[in-house]
């Protein structure tokens, strides 16, 4: 009985250390794709950018909450203006967070596969969308 449990530990042990190194290779090299687009969120006058996956659902753009660092979404809703940058092309936007029957139809319109919420550790998925400033 010892054993199995101390088998358990070691694979519940490197699993965290594989979401662990999963998140943070994301967050260095913030890989960016055809559906991808930089925002900055802002801390009074200081800007952060991050690289995040634009969604859309029911004719509106939103973004995804999908990792466990999220120090971006936190300033976000501390300051919702916020710049986005696509295609070289940069707008200003008001990020509204989304509950309920909105939040529940943006997740239906965007599914994330097991293997992706495997590797970062099942984190809760918020959503935001991008209205115009």
């Amino acid at each position: 009985m010892k054993l199995a449990i101390r088998i358990i530990g070691i694979l519940f042990g490197f699993y965290i250390l594989i979401v662990v190194a999963f998140e943070s290779l994301l967050g260095y090299y913030q890989p960016q794709s055809g559906n991808t687009i930089v925002i900055t969120t802002y801390d009074g006058e200081e800007g952060a950018d991050r690289v995040v996956t634009e969604l859309a659902s029911n004719g509106q753009r939103y973004i995804a909450v999908n990792h466990w660092p999220r120090a971006w979404y936190y300033r976000l809703l501390d300051n919702p203006r916020i710049t986005v940058t696509k295609d070289e092309i940069t707008s200003e936007h008001i990020a509204v967070s989304v509950e309920g029957e909105e939040h529940d139809r943006v997740q239906a319109d965007n599914h994330t596969g097991i293997v992706f919420r495997l590797l970062t550790g099942f984190p809760p998925r918020y959503f935001v969308r991008l209205d115009d400033a």
